[in-house]
């Protein structure tokens, strides 16, 4: 499905509102909202039935949205990164001193990436920043992978639905630890 301009615009109008929305990813459905929208978070973690010290990860259009979001990390670690998107790369950084709490839970740092999914992208370009990328589906089961699918599931307790169509991985991005390296999701 080609991206739709009036469509991203409706998602994007959701958003700003407070809503909680999903729309396609790289392999997923996700739900997102606002991520300086304390109440939208909360409502996120509530549709989910997840617990709020998991934290959430952020996606982007650009490095400019995130960059805010990123507290003090080595050179060699931000390049890492970067070489990296955009693409399907989630990468836990360093968080910034005044990354908000509801957002990293009980971590330290916070999961960042900057989508090449061409819808995903540009909802985030619409939006103007990054947006908070969860998959869509309860705490615990099965990350959804269509609009019929999402809709089936939440219905009326999303304040919209991005149609379009995923991205062609198999299972949600892997999560990198930007520092060390380390694996922390396959």
């Amino acid at each position: 499905m080609k991206d739709d301009p009036a469509l991203t615009a409706a998602a994007v109008a959701a958003l700003r509102a407070g809503g909680v929305i999903a729309y396609p990813t790289e392999a997923v459905y996700g739900l997102g909202c606002d991520p300086l929208d304390q109440a939208a978070v909360t409502r996120l973690f509530a549709l989910k039935q997840r617990p709020a010290d998991v934290g959430v990860l952020l996606i982007a259009a650009d490095f400019d949205q995130v960059r805010r979001f990123i507290g003090p990390a080595p050179a060699d670690a931000i390049a890492r990164v970067r070489s990296s998107w955009p693409g399907p790369h989630t990468w836990v950084l360093p968080r910034a001193a005044d990354v908000p709490a509801w957002l990293t839970g009980a971590h330290g740092g916070i999961a960042l990436r900057v989508t090449a999914h061409p819808p995903a992208a540009a909802l985030c370009a619409a939006f103007g920043g990054a947006l908070v990328s969860t998959s869509a589906n309860r705490h615990g089961g099965a990350p959804l992978r269509t609009a019929a699918a999402v809709e089936a599931e939440f219905g009326r307790e999303l304040a919209y639905i991005l149609p379009g169509d995923v991205g062609g991985l198999d299972r949600p991005t892997p999560i990198r630890d930007a520092i060390s390296g380390a694996l922390l999701r396959a």
